[in-house]
Order: structure tokens, then sequence, then C-alpha cells
């Protein structure tokens, strides 16, 4: 079905506005995926504040011009999505990561992600960061890890203590 001028028109600026309104867009490239895995997809991609939105390369590509995006999707050889996220490019990564990699595995398809922008640093994020930006671990597991890392001299230091006051009442 082919899409009116008006329609074109109103799919390019719902595209500039919810550029303007989210932080973060993904743009993912993918064949052979199925509705289902779309739609479990767009779930997870809910529960951290992001929706997903396939586009035609060529509308999308205007909408990124006239947002001052430099990023050329007809360079894509597979159909295009974009997935517009309100938190940063940490907020959706490691879900796009995890789809992609369960696409991978069970040969439903092929998706793959083409790049990222990040609107707060007005700057392109490559697949290659995209994917390092992917497989760090949660900001939880982090702090949880830096916490460890700082107490570590004390709980230690602690033990050389009592371990010390054993020896003390021993004798």
């Amino acid at each position: 079905m082919s899409l009116t001028k008006k329609q074109k028109i109103s799919l390019v600026d719902e595209s500039v506005k919810r550029l303007k309104e989210n932080e973060t867009a993904v743009f993912v490239g993918f064949n052979g995926v199925s509705v289902e895995d779309f739609k479990k997809l767009k779930k997870e991609l809910k529960k951290v504040g992001a929706d997903l939105k396939v586009v035609k390369k060529r509308l999308l590509n205007i909408s990124l011009k006239n947002s001052g995006i430099n990023f050329d999707t007809m360079a894509a050889k597979s159909q295009i999505a974009a997935v517009f996220a309100k938190g940063d490019l940490t907020s959706v990564a490691a879900t796009i990561n995890k789809f992609a990699k369960v696409i991978k595995k069970s040969k439903k398809g092929e998706f793959e992600v083409l790049g990222a922008y990040d609107m707060k640093e007005n700057r392109m994020v490559d697949a290659k960061e995209f994917n390092l930006v992917a497989t760090l671990p949660s900001r939880e597991i982090l702090l949880s890890q830096i916490a460890m890392m700082l107490t570590m001299p004390i709980k230690k230091i602690m033990i050389g203590l009592n371990e010390r006051a054993k020896q003390v009442t021993a004798a």
C-alpha cells in the first residue's frame, strides 16, 4: 500500500517530534524478524521507557536531516527501525543487545544495531561503541562493586585485629 504525500509528511513530522522529545535514538537494521518477536521487543523496551518504530528509510533520512542529525539510512541494505528512548543510551542498550543475540542465536532473521544518536551530547554513536556500552554491567552492579572495593581494606584490618585478639586471649 502506497502512502499519500500527506501521510508521508505526517510520518516525517512525527519522527522529527520523537527525535526532539527523546534523549536517545538507536537505529537498527532487520530482515526476517517476525511480528511476534517485535512485539516482545516492544514490550521490553516499554519497561525501560523506550519505543520502537519501523520507518521507511527514505522518510527517516528526511527526518534526520530536518533534525540536524548526520546519519545516512539509505546505506543500510535491510529495513530500518528506530528506537526512541527518554533515557540515555545505557537505558536501552542492554535490552536491544540481548534481543539481537536471541535473534541471531535462534536464526529467526537478522537484527543489528547500525548506530545511535545521543541528543544530550549531540553526537553519533557507532555500532562498535554501542556494543561496548551494551555489555557494561548495570549501574547498580557497578555501584556495588565500588562499595565492595572501598570496604575491603577496612574488612581486612578488622580480620587482622580479630586474629590478633584471639592470639592475645589464648596466651
